[in-house]
């Protein structure tokens, strides 16, 4: 019999009985902590870069309440400014320019402001009204003002054009270049150096064609010069080049000898259109005088300027009408005299050219087809005369390619365009001329267009234009007033006449 044990009286109990030794315990990083600090610090940089960004958006935002909002209104300047008697927005050293002459340069000329195309700005021209003016290049200077004149407006200055009577506004081919080259006293190897542009020894094609064109008028394309260059066997080998000794056998009027033999067509020549000159001044339709106001508190130009300035040009297209691309301003160099300051200048030069330092472009009603006013090199890198014509291709023929311009402009009824011809000068006058200015209008394939120009005709020479406002200024009152001082004279118009724009 097994009898039962008191576990008191066992001694082995009595010790504690050693637990089997556990492998040590890895050490763990919380995973949460890391992520809380990766996350704070990510969240304090994007903090940093969205408080930058609403900075940027807000800044942005007032740049474009100034500088474009409703209530921006560009104004003419008032009397003080327009004669040069505040320094307000003048460059440095403006009105420190003192000639022998005694004519402070104290006459200042705004400008406008293009930013970049496509921008546009808010204008009050009329009282209840408000415009947009839309930038359509840097280069030129370019801008675009739907709804400038009312459909009451268009319609009184057509009939104003129709009851005067329009001209034609290019006769055929002009006679006296015979004359000219006399009074010139050019040998044929000094004119042949001259129309050399890139003075390799040979006239080419497009080196005769940039010449005729201006002088005489014609519209010639390269097809055309060949086959006046058979007529009169002016180039025996038929490369199309002309020698120094095939270009001495020309007389100077050659071509225009040929060409009035054998006649030329309306579409040969370089405009086809009728025009006349609308008088602006005192006593003039009120709409007239409104649109010159107009005009002048666009520009911001002082008033006297836009006065003596040529009046408003009417011209009316047919269909088949154009006017191949050309420039309103011609370049002026110390033997170029502007047309409307030649009597104030102290000496007689060979040339004359139309200085016209703005062109404002009215559309009076909108073409059914065709038309449009373009800008062959609008805003291109760079400007060659020569390269406008190559590979059969001529940007200047509005008649044939008009898609090739990199600019064009649809006319609609009451819309403005206007841009400078000029560049600045840097002190607040009229720098050199600004050659992608270079535009012309499209053929009209359907119905009639009518448009309107006036131009503002400022001298590059500051002393003569102020020679020029002196003189006026002084024969205004001997006369007492008998004739406005912005009526032009006869002979200012006969010779704005013979250099007619678009």
């Amino acid at each position: 019999m097994i009898e039962p044990q008191d576990c008191d009286d066992s001694d082995e109990h009595d010790e504690a009985v050693p637990l089997p030794a556990l492998p040590p315990m890895p050490r763990e990083r919380v995973p949460l902590q890391k992520r809380n600090v990766c996350s704070r610090s990510y969240f304090m940089v994007v903090m940093v870069f969205f408080h930058v960004y609403i900075i940027n958006v807000i800044a942005l935002l007032f740049y474009v309440h100034y500088n474009n909002s409703p209530g921006e209104v560009l104004v003419t300047p008032n009397r003080d400014e327009a004669s040069g008697g505040s320094n307000h927005h003048k460059p440095p050293e403006f009105n420190q320019q003192q000639s022998d002459s005694g004519f402070q340069q104290d006459m200042y000329l705004p400008r406008l402001e293009g930013i970049r195309v496509g921008h546009v700005q808010k204008l009050s021209l009329v009282p209840g009204n408000v415009h947009e003016m839309r930038t359509l290049s840097l280069k030129p200077l370019l801008f675009e003002i739907p709804g400038f004149l009312s459909e009451e407006e268009c319609r009184v200055v057509v009939q104003l054009a129709q009851l005067k009577g329009l001209m034609e506004s290019q006769v055929m081919v002009p006679e006296g270049q015979e004359e000219l080259t006399e009074q010139l006293n050019l040998s044929p190897e000094e004119i042949f150096n001259l129309l050399d542009l890139n003075q390799d020894g040979q006239l080419q094609l497009q080196e005769i064609l940039t010449h005729s064109r201006v002088r005489d008028g014609i519209w010639l394309t390269p097809e055309n010069l060949k086959e006046i260059y058979a007529g009169l066997k002016a180039d025996p080998d038929g490369n199309g080049l002309l020698s120094l000794e095939e270009f001495r056998r020309l007389g100077s009027d050659a071509f225009q000898r040929f060409l009035q033999q054998r006649g030329v067509k309306s579409s040969q020549l370089v405009r086809n259109s009728r025009h006349t000159w609308l008088y602006q001044g005192q006593g003039a339709h009120q709409v007239l005088r409104d649109l010159k106001k107009r005009v002048a508190r666009l520009t911001r130009l002082p008033s006297a300027l836009v006065d003596l300035s040529e009046p408003l040009q009417v011209v009316r297209y047919e269909q088949g009408g154009h006017y191949h691309a050309h420039h309103d301003s011609g370049p002026v160099y110390p033997e170029t005299a502007c047309t409307h300051t030649r009597l104030a200048a102290n000496t007689s030069t060979p040339f004359e050219t139309s200085c016209r330092y703005i062109t404002v472009l009215f559309y009076l009603n909108s073409v059914e087809g065709g038309g449009e006013t373009v800008f062959p090199v609008a805003d291109n890198r760079t400007y060659e005369e020569v390269s406008l014509i190559q590979n059969n291709v001529d940007l200047m023929d509005t008649r044939k390619n008009c898609d090739r311009s990199n600019l064009r402009v649809k006319p609609t009824k009451g819309t403005v365009v206007f841009w400078y011809n000029y560049l600045s000068d840097g002190q607040g006058w009229v720098g050199e001329q600004d050659e992608y200015s270079l535009h012309g209008g499209c053929v009209v394939t359907r119905g009639t267009k009518w448009v309107a120009n006036n131009w503002i005709n400022i001298d590059p020479d500051y002393q003569r234009q102020a020679r020029y406002q002196q003189l006026v200024s002084q024969q205004g009152e001997e006369d007492e007033g008998e004739q406005p001082q912005s009526q032009p004279s006869p002979e200012q118009l006969q010779t704005a006449d013979s250099h007619q724009e678009l």
